[in-house]
């Protein structure tokens, strides 16, 4: 019995150091673990943060015309809502500007495709539509009643969203009274919704030969910096 217990003794003596040695080995690998999950879960967290900085912040505006929006004739960039996009990123301002122009534009077209530009909300929604009625000769009541359905369709869905709407002119082909009646659309229109009102988009381009283009309806690049600083106090005020 007790060489028995000799040899017990001897090998309670060498597993001791075994499982003092596998008691550190697991507080040391139970350390690892839980560092290697807080470093996993600081990684996830600044991972995280990193994907929220990236998200555009910029707010929008949208300008929703046809050829005088687009810049018929001339580089994109170059017509009035480029410069304003230009001017915003001189002043460090993170608002981006869509170019909604299509030439040939009537306010029945503009309304139809409407919806498409309206898939995010605009900050600011200028709606520059009209002029190709009027030269057309289309009826007054209906190219109001299209401006009105596109200025409530941005209302409805964006309440939020700031509307300035470019008043225009026509030449006095229809005959004068058209002419007239075209005219007071814009203010009338303005005064109705409640928003802002460029008076005359063309203001001193429109009817200088040195500032249209060959076809005297669409201004050139100068003609453009013209309209741009027209246009930019009522976008300034916005911001």
């Amino acid at each position: 019995m007790a060489g028995g217990n000799k040899s017990e003794n001897h090998h309670m003596n060498i597993l001791k150091p075994i499982a003092s040695f596998l008691a550190v080995f697991a507080l040391l690998w139970a350390s690892s673990c839980s560092s290697s999950n807080e470093k996993s879960t600081t990684n996830q967290a600044e991972e995280a943060a990193e994907e929220t900085q990236t998200i555009p912040s910029d707010k929008t505006i949208l300008f929703f015309g046809n050829s005088l929006t687009a810049g018929y004739g001339i580089e994109k960039d170059d017509a009035f809502p480029g410069l304003i996009q230009q001017r915003l990123d001189s002043l460090g301002l993170d608002y981006r500007v869509i170019n909604g122009g299509l030439s040939g534009e009537t306010t029945a077209g503009g309304l139809n495709r409407l919806d498409w530009f309206l898939e995010d909300e605009p900050y600011i929604f200028v709606l520059e539509l009209g002029g190709n009625d009027g030269l057309r000769g289309i009826e007054l009541s209906e190219t109001k009643s299209n401006l009105e359905k596109i200025i409530d369709k941005v209302r409805t869905k964006y309440p939020s969203t700031k509307i300035i709407l470019a008043g225009m002119q026509i030449p006095p082909n229809m005959g004068p009274e058209y002419t007239n009646e075209f005219q007071t659309i814009y203010p009338e229109l303005a005064k109705e919704k409640n928003i802002t009102l460029i008076p005359f988009l063309l203001e001193g381009v429109a009817g200088d030969p040195e500032l249209n283009l060959p076809d005297g309806i669409h201004p050139t690049e100068e003609g453009h910096q013209i309209v741009f600083e027209t246009v930019w106090p009522f976008i300034e005020k916005e911001i």
